[in-house]
């Protein structure tokens, strides 16, 4: 049989399997030897980044994925994608007419993994403590609409907001609103090294070599009371080197499942074999890719340099020799299936073009080559970064116009050097907090953007983007997310250049894939089950 699964869009706003997988449909809960899961993410606890889980600063995919298991949020993004919904709430909504004023009543009975109750002040405490710690991972910047917290009893709490912000639920459902207790984290310091504790699906015991989590051990938590049905009773995470081991692992039985990030060679392998018990299930995307700019740095300071760079750059030869179907030209910050998505740069800059990105260059009275790096990380986004990064430079330097050189670094040190604006152009990858144009926007271009970037707008910072939050129906919201992605395209802080798929690959017992990655790429772990080999 074709061991390739797909999950693809039935509806907007919702995903649903399209095949099933070959496993029975026995879910395996609570029983068999835990589910292990490979992953490539690397977790490093370091003089610049000693928290690497705490919620108030853990702000990448692999951090969140760890965080989404143990520690619960108000609200939650369901099982098919689509609007927020009461998690560790019992209901939550607007109850003004403005969107400004959200309240949530908590679950009856619910308690933290120790077994203590968890009452509203839990929440507040929580949510103020992220927002005053403000952690240089720039993640307190998704709750920067909170004007202040209140509670009412032990289950009320209403958030009153600066302003209208109608994807405040959204905010809600991600790890930096996760709900922990006063006793495991101080209030305005951070929780150094690996543990979490919460009120999630599961507990966690890290297995720590140096400075490096190698191990996560999620294991059923019996205190939790959630939306959420919990299909096995352990899984056990574990970090690789790179994809090679992490596939020969698989191959061996070593692990059950695998995902980010495989590379473009082992996808293919996968999805044709024909005679495998290993089964790829592939899936829509919303993890994007750009190159993004210290605007204050002298090398890319002039708009012209960064424009004649988005004019020259095609997208197409990039995608095609690096990850061929696999992904997608953007041109865009906002991903092709999200409401508000505008192709700004294609219709500022058409197709690929050395003679206008040379006019621009001449007009501005830059003298060429322009002499570049461009920054990327080693470990974070696959191993298909470096060929990526390799197309790049060839494109730039084939113009004349460029004399451009490549530097690797390892995540540990690749994002405080970025943070610290010792890089002029950099590679980074984005996995949205939220399907939302405004995850794709607010975080680039907002005051306290993650990115720690130079560039301001003051018309998308202070019209644009609250202009784009007032309106509960995104496609309403579209006029402000176009103006705001076409100025993007005009300035270029920032030159998205892919829209990419995501893979799980699986031991054909394991039940549940499927559902095991949303298109935030968050890991789902409680959808897995081990079933019977078919």
């Amino acid at each position: 049989m074709n061991r390739k699964t797909l999950v693809l869009p039935a509806v907007v706003g919702l995903l649903a399997p399209v095949l099933a997988a070959c496993g029975g449909s026995d879910s395996g809960s609570n029983s068999g030897d835990a589910i292990v899961v490979g992953t490539t993410d690397v977790f490093t606890e370091s003089k610049e980044a000693p928290a690497p889980v705490d919620p108030a600063y853990a702000y990448d995919v692999g951090t969140w994925n760890i965080l989404r298991q143990t520690v619960q949020t108000l609200m939650i993004q369901p099982r098919g994608d689509g609007e927020p919904e009461p998690e560790a709430a019992e209901k939550c909504g607007f109850t003004d007419t403005g969107n400004e004023r959200y309240s949530c009543t908590l679950r009856e009975g619910l308690k933290f993994a120790n077994g203590d109750s968890i009452t509203a002040k839990d929440v507040k405490f929580s949510i103020d403590r992220a927002r005053s710690i403000k952690a240089d991972s720039g993640v307190f910047a998704l709750l920067s609409t909170i004007d202040t917290v209140e509670t009412r009893g032990d289950r009320e709490v209403i958030f009153h907001l600066k302003t209208a912000d109608a994807t405040f639920p959204f905010k809600l459902s991600t790890p930096v609103a996760g709900i922990v207790s006063a006793k495991d984290y101080e209030k305005n310091k951070l929780r150094d090294g690996f543990a979490v504790d919460g009120s999630g699906p599961y507990t966690l015991e890290p297995e720590v070599k140096g400075d490096k989590l190698v191990k996560a051990v999620f294991t059923k938590n019996p205190n939790y009371k959630g939306q959420l049905t919990v299909k096995n009773s352990k899984v056990e995470m574990r970090s690789f080197d790179s994809a090679d081991d992490m596939g020969a692992a698989l191959e061996k039985g070593d692990i059950d499942l695998m995902t980010r990030s495989m590379t473009p060679d082992q996808i293919n392998k996968l999805g044709t074999a024909t005679d495998s018990d290993i089964d790829l299930n592939e899936m829509p995307g919303l993890e994007i890719r750009y190159l993004a700019f210290n605007t204050d740095a002298p090398t890319v300071k002039t708009r012209a340099v960064r424009q004649a760079m988005a004019q020259i750059i095609n997208r197409g030869e990039l995608v095609a020799k690096v990850y061929g179907s696999q992904a997608e030209p953007l041109y865009s910050l906002v991903p092709a299936t999200i409401t508000g998505h505008s192709n700004s740069f294609f219709n500022k800059y058409g197709d690929p073009s050395v003679s206008k990105a040379k006019s621009t260059l001449t007009k501005a009275g830059i003298t060429t080559p322009v002499k570049l790096t461009l920054h990327y990380t080693t470990d974070h986004y696959g191993a298909a970064t470096k060929p990526e990064f390799q197309v790049l430079k060839k494109q730039l330097n084939d113009s004349g116009l460029f004399d451009v050189s490549i530097a690797g670094a390892t995540w540990d040190k690749f994002r405080p050097a970025e943070k610290a604006g010792d890089y002029d152009v950099y590679g980074m990858g984005w996995f949205p907090d939220f399907p939302d144009a405004d995850n794709y926007l607010a975080p680039f271009l907002d005051k306290d953007n993650f990115l720690g970037s130079p560039y301001t707008n003051s018309q998308v910072s202070n019209n644009l983007i609250p202009e784009s939050r007032r309106e509960a129906d995104r496609l309403t919201a579209s006029k402000s997310l176009t103006e705001i992605q076409d100025i993007v395209a005009n300035d270029v802080p920032v030159l998205p250049l892919w829209q990419g798929k995501q893979y799980i690959a699986t031991r054909d017992d394991i039940t549940g894939s499927e559902w095991a990655l949303n298109s935030s790429s968050t890991l789902q772990l409680w959808e897995l089950g081990r079933g019977v080999s078919g």
